[in-house]
């Protein structure tokens, strides 16, 4: 969520005459962070799309326990599990750190000390690749998945972008869109990856298409890893100011989430000098838009299955209460 705010700003900071544009280091850095991103929210959703149709944690459990690996790596480098406020205006808050070290904070606890580089080197060529073949393995043949989810909460093209859906919520209605291809950012253009789409528009489609997503993330990053290793030394500190003063202007910066596309729309005016705050600030939240094609989706189906609709779409109450 960082990454679409600070390309906001960015934009308003190119206006001016002083500004460094990150470097391709911390560039590298942003979609390292992202992608991994978008792997552990699609674990989530699986896992927990499972829950709503009845297995009671058990595929979540697998997928959470390959989710924490990620969350590890997150946890060392911006010191924050979930949430991480990582990225900065110009770059990033600090570069990755040599070693993952852990302290222990009990008389029992085992103390983490990996080479950073090698742990995410194992991380996707390995333990990613195998968690995601698992979960296709066990839950895509499935008669029961396919019986709760073939043909249900179906959404087609036409509605679906009528109702401004993103995410993978639009694309397994058949519709290729992702910002990272329509309005390219970061290092995205160079990077080799498809933009993965399906065409029933049902729950079934829903849940295969995060596993494909999934799959394109880790090519993604197997193509950052070598990046990474020539870049090294490379600074990629944004700026160090608490409060820079901005241009004055306008600007949009999107990106594409794991549920959609995230936008921020932010107005710097009031002050010649450059506003320290923006004047206007609003957040495009992809679950909140996502949400208004469910009464739709419902129509015809079982109370049991407007559980499962709703899994579908993958939604974050955060972006939804308003």
């Amino acid at each position: 969520n960082n990454h679409g705010y600070a390309l906001a700003v960015e934009q308003l900071f190119a206006t001016g005459n002083k500004w460094n544009p990150p470097s391709y280091r911390a560039e590298c850095i942003r979609v390292l962070m992202v992608e991994l991103t978008r792997i552990v929210n699609h674990y989530w959703a699986i896992g927990f799309l499972l829950n709503d149709l009845g297995a009671f944690f058990t595929p979540a459990l697998y997928a959470i326990a390959e989710r924490e690996k990620i969350l590890d790596f997150f946890e060392a480098t911006a010191g924050a599990r979930m949430m991480c406020n990582y990225m900065r205006f110009g770059g990033l808050y600090k570069d990755l750190p040599e070693r993952m070290h852990s302290v222990a904070n009990l008389i029992n606890d085992k103390v983490r000390d990996f080479n950073t580089m090698e742990y995410l080197s194992e991380l996707i060529n390995e333990r990613i690749p195998r968690s995601i073949d698992e979960l296709d393995e066990f839950l895509t043949a499935s008669e029961i998945i396919k019986s709760r989810t073939v043909g249900v909460g179906y959404l087609p093209p036409e509605m679906a972008i009528a109702y401004s859906a993103a995410g993978p919520l639009l694309r397994a209605s058949g519709v290729p869109y992702d910002v990272r291809r329509a309005d390219p950012y970061s290092i995205y253009p160079e990077l080799e990856f498809d933009v993965a789409v399906r065409y029933n528009g049902d729950i079934y489609d829903r849940y295969l298409i995060r596993l494909d997503e999934m799959r394109e993330s880790v090519r993604i990053l197997k193509q950052i890893l070598p990046r990474l290793e020539k870049t090294k030394g490379e600074p990629v500190a944004g700026i160090s100011q608490y409060m820079p003063r901005v241009p004055m202007g306008e600007s949009y910066g999107r990106v594409e989430n794991p549920k959609g596309e995230l936008g921020y729309y932010v107005v710097s005016a009031g002050d010649e000098k450059g506003p320290q705050n923006p004047w206007r600030y609003h957040v495009r939240a992809p679950s909140f838009i996502n949400l208004t094609a469910l009464g739709p989706m419902c129509v015809g189906h079982k109370v049991a299955d407007v559980v499962a609709i709703l899994g579908s779409i993958d939604i974050v109450l955060g972006e939804t209460d308003r």
